[in-house]
């Protein structure tokens, strides 16, 4: 039963991120300033996984994905285990190097520009995803369109993500599905059959556009209005308990219950932020932590935008995460943005 079920896992992206803080984004045969660099963890099931253990570190974490037999998948491996997490089913393979990525950071518009090299992650399929044994509540997973056996149709299914939600469901874990920054039309294709298998959709203004089919960013300035109707339409198409939202000015859900809630965003100063990186992993992890405790939808969300805005403080997806309490604290000391 769920209600014996306590934890989260992860499953999918675990990428070495490289990220790079730059001047400006350059156009093509231009020139920016390399400001900054380190190496940090990235990928949905990295960043969500750290980012709810430093939430709460009483939560139990476990994690599947898989790594190269190198210096990056070794760095991985620590840098999971150095977390506190389950790394039973993070499998090494010498078939292809870690996947990594060249996460660059505008200073000046604080956007981010991300080159990824798929490595391990174009031989993951469901066959590494083993839910027998696990006692967690829910399964995060991602990244449709990054990992091709996956994207791909799996035996009788339309591709491989719909297989390990089908199992992971199958096994007693609710589900949430994390997507990335790719083709709209091909977003649509590769979500749209696994929507009757989520019991959770956590994503931004311009994927839940590209899910419903409508148009929800124009000119770079997100419509609340047209967000609010594409929840509403993905809601309809699939088996979710809660479609949310988010986007830097704002966030929203809506519940089959009928519930349906707008916060405004964090004001986090300016002066603060280093980097949008893993920004959206924070809010799905704030927004997760408060689902998984039973919270109000209201409380589930303003938790995701402090959490999101903790985040904007480092160049690297998890490195300036805090207790769910200090996400709190700083967020009403920075107050709200106005809608």
């Amino acid at each position: 039963m769920i209600s014996e079920r306590f934890g989260i896992l992860t499953g999918g992206s675990w990428v070495v991120d490289y990220n790079r803080t730059v001047s400006h984004w350059p156009g093509e045969d231009s020139l920016a300033e390399l400001l900054d660099e380190e190496r940090h963890g990235g990928g949905p099931s990295c960043n969500l996984a750290i980012d709810v253990k430093i939430l709460d570190a009483r939560i139990p974490i476990e994690t599947i994905g898989l790594v190269g037999d190198d210096d990056n998948g070794r760095y991985l491996l620590s840098l999971a285990k150095g977390a506190g997490l389950d790394t039973r089913q993070m499998k090494v393979t010498n078939a292809a190097a870690t996947q990594f990525c060249d996460a660059f950071v505008s200073r000046a518009s604080h956007r981010r520009t991300h080159i990824f090299h798929s490595g391990v992650g174009a031989l993951l399929t469901p066959d590494h995803f083993d839910f027998s044994s696990t006692r967690m509540r829910y399964l995060h997973l991602g990244l449709p369109g990054v990992h091709p056996l996956l994207d791909r149709p799996w035996q009788d299914e339309p591709n491989g993500w719909v297989a390990i939600l089908k199992k992971a469901r199958a096994a007693g874990l609710q589900t949430n599905l994390e997507l990335a920054s790719i083709a709209s039309e091909l977003m649509a294709a590769l979500v749209a059959p696994c929507l009757d298998h989520l019991d959770f959709l956590i994503v931004n203004d311009r994927e839940i556009g590209a899910i419903a089919g409508l148009e929800t960013v124009r000119s770079d300035e997100t419509d609340l209005k047209a967000c609010q109707a594409a929840a509403h339409v993905v809601l309809a198409r699939g088996a979710m308990q809660k479609v949310v939202v988010h986007c830097p000015t704002f966030a929203l859900a809506v519940s089959r219950d009928g519930e349906s809630i707008t916060l405004p965003s964090v004001a986090i100063p300016e002066t603060e932020i280093r980097g949008a990186n893993g920004a959206g992993d924070a809010f799905a992890a704030g927004m997760l932590y408060g689902i998984h405790e039973d919270w109000s939808l209201k409380a589930c969300l303003r938790l995701a935008h402090a959490a999101a805005a903790v985040s904007l403080r480092s160049v690297t997806t998890t490195g300036a995460m805090v207790s769910w309490q200090e996400c709190l604290a700083l967020a009403d000391q920075w107050g709200s943005r106005e809608l």
